[in-house]
């Protein structure tokens, strides 16, 4: 009796520890991906192996914390084909309080099956612009705008949103708040927190390109999608002035390597952040004609040391630096510009290096010449022999035959006025 007391007791206790396990291998996980900063080429990058990752592994959803000024659109739309293409249900969450998702950020956030803000939060202003001034340029403008706005409109529609609202957001810069975007069928939700934000989308359906999916978020476990240490190389040299930055020292390397060749390590580091510059660089809009300033700059500024134009070259190299850099990225929005206090450091540092190397070359070339034939040039000596016109005199510390015009007696002092077959060439001098 006892016995089959203990079998019931182990079936019991085998038969909790199971369900136990299904419900524990069954609960449904939400990946969670937080994005701060303008979106680029690493934002694309990164997001679209979430996704995948997320489809992969069968998670409930796939969420994008956000909270972005805006960014480059070949990288928004980037996103935004992964978006309306992934097989899992993506969210776009901009949070938390006091975030935006202001620009290229609306059009990523309205693209996701389920849209949702913080409270505090804002969306919209998402004007694009283009080239100013001209007539050429405005119809250029027109049709960009045009171009953003029948974009927008197809996204809204096929996430059945406000699509009179998205244009004006497009057209005119409109911007509104969490509790108005929701309002106005821009947004889906507004939540309080993660866990506001998956209790509300509990039971919500969204279209796939497999079919509908119900969500069964309540409660569900949330993994944190972590950036790989290269991808956050890449978020930091794609910063517009981290590789103005480096495209800078590049410059100074190399330069530092062609004035005192040999020495290898300005040469190495200057080639290498010239590179990582440039990688930088291609990530942006970058303006061709800035780069090329840039470049001149750094050509003029060599020049000086060699040719000394007694400063001409350097002020010219400094000026070209100057209108270069504010040239260099083609990008009308703040975010994706080198901020002024940045280029202005850059080029007075820049100016203040080869100004001292100018003026040291220059102070160079002005010394007079202490060794060899023609460091005798110039030195005071005492005969010793009589010139007549050839005999020997005592200078700079030795014995030297030397040769005159007109005789010299004895003891009388002589300068050095050319040095000939290793003769000196005198005269006399008080």
């Amino acid at each position: 009796m006892n016995t089959i007391r203990k079998i019931w007791a182990i079936g019991a206790m085998a038969v909790v520890v199971c369900v136990w396990l299904s419900s524990a291998a069954g609960a449904a996980t939400v990946d969670v991906l937080t994005w701060k900063g303008a979106i680029g080429p690493t934002t694309s990058r990164v997001i679209e192996r979430a996704v995948a990752d997320a489809e992969l592994h069968g998670r409930e959803a796939f969420i994008l914390r956000l909270d972005t000024p805006g960014g480059l659109v070949s990288s928004t739309r980037d996103i935004i084909q992964v978006f309306l293409n992934a097989d899992v249900p993506t969210v776009v969450y901009v949070s938390p309080s006091g975030a935006g998702a202001a620009s290229a950020g609306m059009y990523v956030t309205i693209s996701a099956h389920i849209a949702a803000m913080a409270p505090g939060t804002n969306i919209g202003a998402a004007h694009t612009v283009g080239p100013e001034g001209g007539i050429k340029d405005s119809v250029m403008n027109e049709k960009i705008e045009q171009d953003a706005a029948s974009y927008v409109r197809a996204i809204a529609e096929r996430r059945k949103r406000n699509i009179e609202w998205v244009q004006a957001a497009v057209l005119h810069s409109v911007s509104v708040t969490a509790s108005e975007a929701l309002d106005s069928n821009v947004i889906d939700l507004v939540a309080s927190s993660m866990d506001d934000l998956l209790q509300q989308m509990e039971g919500m359906i969204v279209e796939l390109p497999s079919g509908t999916d119900t969500l069964h978020t309540a409660g569900s476990d949330t993994r944190e999608v972590e950036m790989t240490w290269r991808d956050r190389v890449l978020k930091v040299i794609t910063s517009p002035e981290i590789a103005y930055i480096l495209l800078s020292i590049g410059g100074f390397g190399i330069m530092m390597e062609l004035y005192h060749p040999g020495t290898f390590i300005p040469g190495t580091i200057g080639a290498i952040c010239l590179i990582v510059g440039f990688y930088g660089l291609q990530q942006l809009p970058l303006n061709y004609a800035g780069l090329a300033l840039i470049l001149l700059a750094f050509i003029l500024f060599a020049l000086e040391i060699k040719i000394i134009s007694h400063g001409v070259l350097t002020i010219g190299g400094v000026i070209a630096m100057l209108i270069g850099s504010v040239m260099l990225i083609d990008s009308s929005e703040p975010y994706m510009r080198i901020s002024l206090s940045v280029i202005l450091a850059v080029v007075g540092v820049t100016a203040a290096f080869f100004a001292l190397a100018t003026y040291f070359a220059i102070k160079t070339m002005r010394t007079k010449p202490t060794t060899g034939d023609v460091g005798m040039i110039g030195q005071v000596g005492t005969v010793r022999e009589k010139l007549n016109p050839d005999g020997l005199v005592y200078v700079a510390g030795e014995y030297w035959k030397a040769h005159s015009a007109a005789p010299i007696e004895l003891g009388e002092r002589v300068k050095v006025i050319a040095v000939e077959h290793m003769v000196l060439k005198v005269e006399k001098t008080e």
